[in-house]
């Protein structure tokens, strides 16, 4: 495919970064700078474009990731706009998991926070090229170089300075870019109002080619042919740096970082030409690589449009009653009314439309080719993380891992008109988000819904009400636990029964040995193919998996345990998979008994932010919740306290930090691991 193919024009990108950081703020910029919106929609005002959804613009938060399309330079920048707040984790992953680079914002009095940390790791899982954007630099305590120096320590990145600023807080007013050797200044605040580029300051000249020899040398460590020109001291063009740059970004070896102030209207029109200059296009992504169905052969895919149809369905919204699959294009291109195939259901759908998405608003098209994110409506069956493609030659990209539920509630309808309405509700909004789980508490009769955090399980209460018109009772949020073992221990257990008019028999010997915390479930056979035959384990392992889902100590979910068959007995004839399946969970629930279960709870990290005077009383809270401080950093006439405290500790802290610190501390908390209470 030629270099010049319209799909070397496109740029897929995510903005992250954590919650405040002004992730919304800078998306909204670029709408309005690349013409697509007339308008600035302000967050504070709950008038923001991406921020969509009646509880977004309530709250001033992200809370789903949203997509738009905009122009710069010719070029298509397809933006996903994704939530900052830790509960909303999952939006980020399935965001990042599509995208061909990312923008991190950073606040530039904050700097690399929790969440911040995160989604970059997450980032660095999918391999995504990144840019930082340190915006915030009006603010009081704004300080560029304290931040790269934080991404260098909490990030492991290794940054690129793209840009000086010129004056900070109060007096910030533009940019020096050490690629071009110009001074970018916006005289006002007003978003029409156009930025001047002029000759560097004398006062800072020799700072500016201090840093863009720095500049050079740090691109020139990680390229070959820039590093041949820097050591024959060679001139070096604007041109060639920043090829090079473009190179050793896509590459993950560096991240350039730019700065501003989004609120301001200052820095946004250059980072959207980094965007475009250092980003790569999905023909510069590296292939996708997926797996045969059946003969799980390895196999990839490059932007083609004339390859085979591969693409993911990352994300599923059942807006106005009607689903919608977002899907991101690999290769091929997807037609309206076409038939695709999932072979993860081996059913074939119907695309009967495809949208190109502005937020919440649509715009109908006919197809969609490599790097394309679209809306798709039809897919009756297909769900997140599933792949559709070309029946003849079926491939299943990489699933996604979601992340499981710490938090319960339980709910109950208002009404008898609720209590219809309630189970398909629910349905939805597992469709949507697959972090979301609902069981009925078998003693109470109860209907239990778990999620990733009080936040997270009011706004699906929130969003029942306002877009399902579906009222309902909730009780107190409920720590979801983990179950695991004091001790070893072992079990027989024997099927032998007539079901169905068959005969089913099967004899299983297992031990449970309780394994290092944070280990999940194993499993492993020592019997000989004589005493179960080998066509059975399977089964076995199936028993075992499904008893490990409800404990014998409250009913949770079972960890760190690993299950050694070690005996047996088979008969010729009568033994079925179904009865080594029961038999294993019959021998698991009596070893269970036996092995002392007791109660892992989920530990969370905590981050406080917290003026000097207050850290005493803060620190005293900590402790009666039974928190361990971790570290204590000092920032200006403030403490960042870190610390892991059990979750079930953590609720209503929102109100306890602010009566101990006059309504001026602030804090995060990310899950870390399970561990016993």
């Amino acid at each position: 495919m030629k270099p010049n193919s319209k799909y070397a024009n496109i740029r897929n990108i995510g903005i992250i970064a954590h919650i405040d950081a002004g992730k919304t703020t800078v998306t909204e910029r670029i709408l309005f700078y690349t013409g697509r919106s007339h308008k600035i929609g302000e967050v504070h005002d709950g008038e923001a474009v991406m921020d969509w959804m009646p509880d977004e613009q309530e709250r001033g938060i992200t809370i789903t990731s949203a997509v738009t399309t905009c122009q710069w330079q010719n070029k298509d920048i397809q933006i996903i706009d994704t939530p900052g707040h830790v509960d909303f984790t999952i939006e980020v992953e399935r965001s990042l998991r599509v995208l061909d680079g990312a923008v991190g914002v950073f606040c530039a009095v904050g700097g690399v926070e929790p969440q911040s940390e995160t989604v970059w790791h997450q980032a660095d899982k999918y391999l995504v090229p990144k840019i930082a954007f340190i915006n915030k630099m009006d603010r009081v305590g704004a300080d560029y170089f304290r931040v790269i120096e934080m991404m260098k320590q909490r990030l492991n990145a290794k940054p690129l300075i793209l840009q000086l600023p010129i004056g900070s807080e109060d007096h910030f007013r533009g940019v020096i870019d050490l690629l071009s050797m110009q001074q970018i200044v916006w005289e006002s605040d007003a978003p029409t109002e156009p930025f001047k580029t002029g000759e560097i300051p004398s006062d800072l000249e020799d700072m500016v080619a201090e840093y863009r020899d720095k500049l050079i040398e740090t691109v020139a460590e990680v390229d070959d042919e820039l590093m041949d020109l820097y050591l024959e001291e060679a001139p070096i063009s604007n041109d060639q740096l920043a090829t090079a740059i473009r190179k050793v970004t896509i590459g993950l070896k560096l991240v350039p970082v730019l700065c501003g102030s989004a609120l301001k209207n200052k820095g946004v029109q250059p980072l959207l030409d980094a965007v475009i200059r250092f980003l790569p296009s999905p023909l510069e992504a590296p292939p996708i690589q997926g797996r045969k169905p059946d003969t799980e052969e390895l196999v990839s895919y490059t932007a083609d449009e004339k390859g085979d149809v591969v693409s993911l369905i990352f994300k599923v919204s059942m807006a106005e009653g009607r689903k919608l699959s977002y899907v991101r294009v690999y290769s091929g291109v997807l037609k309206e009314g076409g038939d695709i195939y999932n072979p993860a259901r081996r059913k074939t759908e119907k695309i009967s439309r495809i949208m190109k998405m502005h937020a919440n608003k649509r715009e109908r098209i006919d197809s969609a080719g490599p790097g394309s994110i679209v809306g798709v409506i039809g897919l009756k069956e297909s769900s997140t993380g599933e792949t559709l493609c070309d029946k003849n030659n079926p491939v299943l990209l990489e699933q996604m891992v979601f992340t499981k539920p710490v938090l319960s509630i339980s709910i109950e309808p208002k009404t008898h008109d609720d209590q219809e309405r309630l189970e398909q509700v629910l349905e939805k909004l597992m469709a949507e988000d697959p972090t979301l789980q609902v069981k009925q508490d078998k003693d109470t009769g109860q209907t239990i819904l778990s999620g990733m955090g009080e936040l997270h399980l009011e706004i699906v209460t929130s969003r029942m009400r306002r877009e399902f018109n579906t009222n309902v009772n909730v009780g107190k949020p409920q720590v979801v636990y983990r179950e695991t073992l004091a001790k070893s221990a072992s079990a027989t257990g024997t099927f032998d029964r007539e079901v169905a008019g068959h005969k089913h028999f099967a004899e299983v010997v297992l031990s449970l040995i309780p394994i290092a915390r944070g280990s999940g479930i194993r499993f492993r056979s020592e019997v000989a193919a004589d005493v179960i035959p080998p066509q059975f384990i399977s089964a076995v392992e199936k028993g075992f998996k499904e008893a490990m889902e409800y404990g014998e100590k409250m009913g949770y979910p079972v960890v760190d345990v690993e299950a050694v068959v070690t005996g047996g007995l088979y008969r010729e004839g009568v033994g079925t998979e179904l009865a080594y399946s029961v038999a294993t969970n019959m021998a698991c629930r009596e070893a269970m008994k036996k092995a002392e279960p007791f109660l892992l709870e989920p530990i969370m990290d905590v981050e406080i932010f917290v003026p000097d005077s207050f850290m005493g009383e803060v620190i005293g809270d900590l402790s009666s919740r039974g928190g361990k401080i971790e570290s204590i950093a000092a920032k200006a006439d403030n403490q960042i306290i870190s610390a892991s405290v059990p979750l079930s500790k953590m609720f209503g802290y929102t109100t306890a930090l602010r009566s101990s610190s006059q309504g001026r501390g602030t804090f995060s908390m990310k899950f870390s691991h399970f561990d016993q209470q």
